[in-house]
């Protein structure tokens, strides 16, 4: 699951040496709102801990 906005920002990057600005901005705000929403669901996740 991690691996979705990793793979999109070197999808970026490609797209940046390719010369295609705009599709790389796209494609790294695409990964950044991944990270966000994984970084959410994790946060938010209960801690299984017996005491």
């Amino acid at each position: 699951m991690m691996s979705i906005p990793f793979f999109g920002v070197a999808a970026a990057f490609i797209c940046v040496f390719a010369g295609q600005r705009g599709a790389a901005l796209v494609l790294w705000a695409l990964s950044m709102a991944a990270l966000l929403v994984l970084f959410r669901l994790h946060a938010t996740d209960p801690l299984n801990i017996v005491l």
